[in-house]
């Protein structure tokens, strides 16, 4: 089930994101730097929509629909809605809910009137990427690295 975001979500949603990016650690230059900004992803709640997803009573995923006018990273279009950090927990992968989670983000950006919609991710993330790519997202340039790690902007057509 998905639902909007609520701050007593913190906690679980932090925790969430760690353990989704906990396999990637050998990538990162700075591991501690980089679970530090993960840690922060409730932030997005003041700028964005998160959403949450949750599996028999528990947060098991959770992603940021950044609005077209909201701030974001300047290598994006401002004129774009972005998806910020789409986590799922390992132990609920295979489940769809990545996919479902970035679904709900379409329907916003649709809602909202946006012609597209724009992320940022990296080949590391072997399941994402293909998924996002499978979804109808196209590489549109590189976004810097990260502690290391290359990221590209992908973008998806929405007129």
């Amino acid at each position: 089930m998905l639902r909007d975001y609520r701050a007593d979500d913190a906690e679980a949603i932090v925790r969430v994101a760690l353990a989704a990016f906990a396999e990637f650690e050998q990538h990162y230059s700075d591991w501690p730097l980089f679970t530090a900004n993960v840690a922060k992803m409730p932030r997005l709640a003041k700028t964005g929509e998160i959403i949450v997803a949750e599996d028999g009573g528990q947060i098991v995923g959770a992603v940021a629909y950044v609005g077209a006018q909201a701030p974001k990273p300047e290598f994006f279009d401002p004129a774009w809605p972005v998806i910020r950090m789409l986590v799922v927990d390992p132990s609920a992968r295979g489940k769809g809910i990545g996919r479902q989670l970035t679904e709900e983000c379409l329907r916003r950006a649709e809602r909202d009137q946006s012609p597209a919609i724009a992320l940022h991710t990296t080949p590391i993330m072997t399941i994402a990427l293909p998924m996002y790519l499978r979804m109808g997202f196209v590489r549109s340039g590189d976004a810097p690295d990260i502690l290391g790690v290359p990221y590209a902007v992908y973008v998806k057509s929405l007129a």
